[in-house]
């Protein structure tokens, strides 16, 4: 199958998540998992809120540096949440936030912010528990890197920089798709020389 590059600036496909400022809103409990400069969305949403101190005395707030080394830690460490946790990478900050979702109960508010792989792994979490899709917002900010999936080998590929590229898996050339998979949380790579083996476009890159 012979894939042609879609250019960056393309109509988006229905599965592609969608993302809004963050709002704060009345809960108990608030989980809040961020990376990279989602720190910075969280930020703001406090900055917003009337019920700032109820938030924060509510808040289990999780963070881990993002893709290239953006470290903001600090700022919301420094909020005075009920409870802080940072982790080193995304692998180990979930464990943590499956741990707080077995106490976690109906009402619970999500905010999750930084990069889309962040957001996308952290959601497919919440939503495995059965909490309504309703409860969990979303911004993206910071690093556009993709966690993609190769849809031949299904091996994934994290922080994906050019388009096309080459399967850290398998090795085939992959084409990055806007379709997106809330069940694998990631981005589709399919084979871009599949009719042509060997006839494959320059690599450009396309996320930072």
């Amino acid at each position: 199958m012979k894939v042609e590059l879609t250019p960056v600036n393309a109509p988006s496909m229905r599965s592609r998540p969608v993302y809004a400022p963050l709002e704060p809103r009345p809960g108990k409990l608030h989980v809040i998992v961020a990376d990279d400069e989602g720190a910075e969305a969280v930020t703001d949403m406090l900055a917003k809120a009337n019920n700032r101190s109820e938030i924060l005395a509510g808040a289990h707030v999780m963070y881990c540096p993002g893709p290239t080394g953006t470290d903001l830690s600090g700022n919301l460490e420094g909020l005075g949440a009920a409870q802080f946790f940072r982790a080193p990478t995304i692998p180990a900050l979930l464990p943590r936030l499956v741990r707080v979702l077995a106490d976690a109960h109906m009402g619970t508010q999500f905010y999750l912010a930084g990069t889309e792989g962040l957001i996308g792994q952290a959601e497919r979490e919440i939503m495995a528990t059965g909490f309504p899709f309703a409860s969990i917002q979303k911004e993206h900010r910071g690093s556009t890197l993709r966690r993609v999936q190769c849809v031949h080998c299904k091996g994934i590929t994290e922080n994906v920089a050019t388009d096309p590229f080459k399967c850290s898996h398998c090795g085939l050339n992959l084409f990055v798709r806007d379709h997106y998979s809330r069940r694998m949380a990631a981005f589709q790579g399919v084979n871009i020389d599949a009719e042509d083996p060997g006839q494959v476009p320059e690599s450009v890159v396309r996320f930072k």
